[in-house]
């Protein structure tokens, strides 16, 4: 299970507010594994306003 400790990790140094798009690109692009992956692509197709709301998506 994913943890939002990872999902952090993965978004350290994006740029708010990020597409959902934008969000699994930069996971992707800075080592994010497969279960933060799936995770993220999961999340609503909308623009996020910061950490936050990316953790909220995601475990709510």
């Amino acid at each position: 299970m994913v943890s939002p400790i990872d999902i952090q990790k993965a978004l350290g140094g994006i740029d708010y507010p990020a597409k959902k798009d934008d969000i699994v690109k930069h996971a992707q692009d800075h080592g994010g594994d497969k279960e933060v992956l799936d995770a993220l692509r999961k999340i609503e197709d909308r623009e996020y306003e910061g950490p936050s709301g990316v953790s909220s998506a995601v475990f709510d």
